[in-house]
C-alpha cells in the first residue's frame, strides 16, 4: 500500500488501495497527508475504487524541497505520479487545500481529469488566510516531549469535540516524526506551507472556475469546526457561490465539520455521494 514514485525532482510518496475502475486520486489538505483518506476507504470507497492518496511535496513521507510550492509545482507532481501510475485520466478530488489543487489541475489540464471531487473548499482564497490558519503553522515548528505529549494536545483541539478512532490516530502518526530522543515534531515545515499559501493566493480562481467543463461534486460540512455556535470553516452559503460559477455542479452537504466529515460515522456518507456521482 505504501508507495513512492519520482516525479518532477522529487520522491511522491502515495498510499495505492486496490480497487475497480476507475481510479480516483485524492489530495490531501494544506498540512496533511495520504492518511486523511482512511476513513473513506475503512467506509468502502476501496476496493469499490481503486483509491490513490498522495502526500504532497513538503508534507508526509514525500520529500520536503526548500522551496517550490506554487500551484503549478503541486500540479506537476501529481501529473508526473498519474504518467508514473500509466493513468492517461482519473477522477480527481482533493480536501482543502487539495481541492484547490484539483480545481487547478481540472482547469489547467483538461484532459486528465474526468470529474472533480472538491471536498470542502470554495473556489476563492481568504486574503487573510495566513492571519486566519496561524495558530496551526505554529504548531509545525514545535518540538513536543513525546508521541504521548503530542497525541494527547491533538485530542483535545477543539475541532474535535471529543471524537477520536483508529484512522485519526493512524492519520496523525503519519503527521509526525519521533526523534531518537523521543521528541516529536510535525513533518511538514511552516515556512513551506506559508510559501503555498502565498502562491495560492495570488491565483486567478474564478478564471480557474470558469474553465472547468468537467462534471463536479462538491461536498460541504457546515457544522461547527469547534464547540457548539463556532462558525463551519466553509459556510454553506459560500459553497453554493462555488456551484453557481461552475458549468456542470452539484452540492452534497455532509455530516460533521471540515475534518470530522471523513471520519467514523461521518465518511459513509462521502462514499455514499461519490459512488452516485461516478457509479
Amino acid at each position: 500500500m505504501d508507495k513512492s514514485a519520482q516525479v518532477n525532482n522529487i520522491r511522491l510518496h502515495y498510499l495505492d488501495q486496490l480497487g475497480g475502475d476507475p481510479p480516483l486520486v485524492l489530495i490531501p489538505g494544506l498540512t496533511a497527508n495520504a492518511h486523511s483518506f482512511d476513513g473513506l476507504v475503512r467506509a468502502g470507497l476501496s476496493p469499490r475504487y481503486r483509491v490513490v492518496a498522495l502526500d504532497m511535496r513538503g508534507r508526509g513521507l514525500s520529500d520536503h524541497p526548500p522551496t517550490g510550492y506554487s500551484l503549478e509545482d503541486h500540479a506537476q507532481d501529481v501529473l508526473g505520479l498519474l504518467d508514473s501510475l500509466g493513468f492517461e485520466q482519473v477522477i480527481l478530488g482533493g480536501h482543502s487545500f487539495g481541492g484547490l489543487v484539483a480545481v487547478y489541475l481540472a482547469a489547467k489540464y483538461p484532459e486528465r481529469v474526468t470529474k472533480l471531487i472538491v471536498i470542502d473548499v470554495a473556489g476563492t482564497v481568504h486574503p487573510k488566510l495566513r492571519e486566519l490558519i496561524k495558530p496551526s503553522l505554529d504548531r509545525l515548528g514545535q518540538v513536543v516531549p513525546s508521541w504521548q505529549d503530542y497525541i494527547t494536545q491533538m485530542k483535545q483541539a477543539p475541532h474535535w469535540a471529543g471524537y477520536w478512532d483508529d484512522d485519526v490516530e493512524n492519520y496523525y502518526r503519519a503527521d509526525v516524526e519521533i526523534n531518537e530522543d523521543g521528541t516529536v515534531k510535525a513533518r511538514s515545515r511552516p515556512e513551506a506551507i506559508m510559501e503555498a499559501i502565498d502562491y495560492a493566493v495570488g491565483e486567478p480562481w474564478a478564471d480557474h472556475l470558469a474553465a472547468i467543463k468537467q462534471p463536479v461534486l462538491l461536498l460541504n460540512a457546515p457544522g461547527p469546526y469547534g464547540p457548539p455556535g463556532t462558525p463551519p470553516l466553509l459556510p454553506r452559503e459560500h459553497a453554493q457561490a462555488t456551484v453557481a460559477a461552475l458549468a456542470d455542479a452539484r452540492y452534497v452537504e455532509i455530516p460533521g465539520n471540515h475534518i470530522t466529515m471523513l471520519f467514523g460515522d461521518n465518511a459513509p456518507c462521502i462514499v455514499g455521494a461519490i459512488t452516485a456521482f461516478v457509479g
